[in-house]
């Protein structure tokens, strides 16, 4: 790494020429961009011819940003579609996943994911995350392991990360932390908050030593790697604890929070504290414009008033909502009135930004009844500058000092030939992205990681395919190793209790009870 700009050793200026640049949703012809070693982008030149040093692009976007995502979920698809069910009892089988996740098989796992996302066209990613100790709750011996994790991860395959360190307090409104969420707690908001505080200097200082680069500062050791906060719901955080949050977070760090996903949130919420959890929210000043709202599905229209009138964004996830069966949001609605809307890919059932635009409309038209609902330009820009605006990332308009992120789409595939080029967010998907350029680099490349980071798996594979297929395998084997123990300890109980019955029916009795 360069001490003085903190990119990549070996990374100078560079210009890329775009046959085709959507700038703003709006098809623009010869676009030169030179960028700077620093990653941004320092002149932007239409209607011009390539000079014989421009790296030559065709039909290009700006980098899209995956603004919601929870990279472990991902080993739960094509796994959970079998007898029905809903959301509470999809929760189930994601805890046990989580309790499978160490420090090593999260970061084998997140870079496979993000790998996943870099190639299918997503530049940034906002990892909303809540694994943060031990299953039992206690810490590693490593501070901050998981969320090093995380960013080690990102780094090697050289997607832009938001890490959106999460604070969970409990299990419902009223409810301690189950057994399957006592990894997800700091015991209260001030533990959370000195956690993250620490968490902001670890990730410079890890950065520094992955890098050999001095850090500077606590922001400045990586310029790929930031720390956002969240919020994980009104379920698992009280009003109070929120507000405690509020007054120790800087003002610029931006903030995410999951509402309103299910009915039942709305319902529990409205019991014990008389309002909606957006009306919560207004009610201690959280509603503003760095606060990002997750899902915000089932709102009354009072509530998307208020958010509205905010500022706020709010991040659809459309092929979670509707894999998950929670519902069709009010995402037009919600842009009339005020508000900004970002895509996410959350439980990563597919990752695929150009489907995640699709399906934003296709909700409309499905709910309406009507087409068109969004303009293509209003839906690339949901996918690229509010989501980078969300993430605390900039505006992400191909303009001078914007980040130089950017996604080669084919427009001449059996899915996009014909198409308008302004209309590509409605035809193409990510078989069709080409090249992926993050921070003035190419790093993904038709579907394949560009050598030079670390992150070659077993074999040295830059295959996202296979990162996957290695990091699941590992969760499997411990899934395996797992079964093999609760059996263990069955036949253990069931010798005991064939030899003495008597410890059988006192281990069923609840302390207490009488024989």
């Amino acid at each position: 790494m360069s001490a003085a700009t903190g990119e990549p050793a070996g990374a100078s200026a560079v210009a890329y020429w775009c046959e085709t640049l959507l700038i703003d949703g709006v098809p623009t012809p010869g676009v030169r961009l030179e960028a700077a070693a620093d990653g941004r982008i320092t002149r932007v030149t239409p209607g011009t011819l390539p000079r014989s040093t421009d790296v030559r692009l065709g039909t290009v976007l700006p980098g899209l940003a995956n603004a919601h995502s929870h990279a472990f979920h991902r080993a739960l698809r094509g796994r959970t579609h079998a007898g029905g069910g809903d959301f509470w009892q999809w929760r189930e089988e994601m805890y046990r996943v989580a309790g499978r996740l160490d420090p090593d098989r999260y970061f084998a796992l997140a870079r496979a994911v993000f790998a996943e996302m870099l190639v299918s066209g997503f530049t940034a990613v906002g990892e909303f995350h809540y694994l943060h100790h031990r299953q039992d709750g206690s810490r590693y011996p490593r501070e901050h392991a998981m969320e090093l994790a995380l960013a080690e991860a990102a780094r090697s395959v050289g997607i832009r990360l938001v890490l959106l360190d999460t604070l969970y307090l409990a299990g419902g409104i009223g409810s301690p932390l189950e057994p399957g969420q006592r990894a997800f707690g700091d015991g209260s908001a001030a533990g959370w908050l000195a956690r993250w505080h620490s968490l902001r200097a670890a990730l410079a200082s890890d950065a520094a030593a992955e890098t050999g680069m001095g850090a500077h500062s606590e922001t400045d050791a990586d310029p790929r790697i930031s720390l956002g906060a969240a919020i994980h719901s009104v379920r698992a955080v009280t009003p109070d604890a929120m507000r405690e949050v509020l007054r120790g977070l800087p003002a610029g760090v931006p903030l995410h929070i999951h509402v309103s996903e299910q009915p039942q949130e709305n319902a529990d919420c409205l019991a014990a504290y008389g309002g909606t959890p957006t009306g919560v929210l207004a009610g201690i000043g959280a509603l503003e414009p760095r606060l990002s709202l997750v899902h915000a599905t089932h709102l009354s229209d009072d509530d998307v008033a208020l958010i509205g009138a905010s500022g706020a964004t709010v991040v659809i996830c459309p092929t979670t909502e509707a894999d998950l069966g929670d519902g069709i949001g009010p995402a037009l609605r919600l842009q009339q009135a005020g508000a900004r809307i970002a895509i996410g890919s959350d439980q990563n059932a597919v990752v695929d930004p150009l489907l995640e635009l699709r399906g934003l409309e296709a909700g409309e038209r499905l709910a309406s009844g009507r087409r068109g609902r969004f303009a293509p330009a209003e839906l690339l820009s949901a996918g690229s500058r509010n989501g980078y605006v969300c993430l605390g990332l900039g505006d992400n308009r191909s303009r001078p000092g914007d980040l130089c992120d950017l996604v080669e789409v084919a427009a001449d595939s059996i899915r996009t030939a014909g198409s308008l080029p302004g209309q590509l967010p409605l035809t193409a998907t990510a078989a069709d992205v080409r090249r992926v350029i993050v921070g003035g680099r190419v790093v993904a490349d038709a579907g394949i990681l560009v050598p030079g980071g670390t992150a070659a798996g077993p074999g040295g594979s830059l295959r996202p395919e296979v990162l996957l297929r290695d990091a699941l395998a590992e969760l499997d084997a411990a899934d395996a190793l797992e079964a093999v123990d609760d059996s263990a300890t069955a036949s253990l109980s069931t010798a005991a209790a064939a030899v003495d019955p008597a410890s059988s029916d006192t281990a069923s009795r609840a302390p207490g009870d009488r024989p």
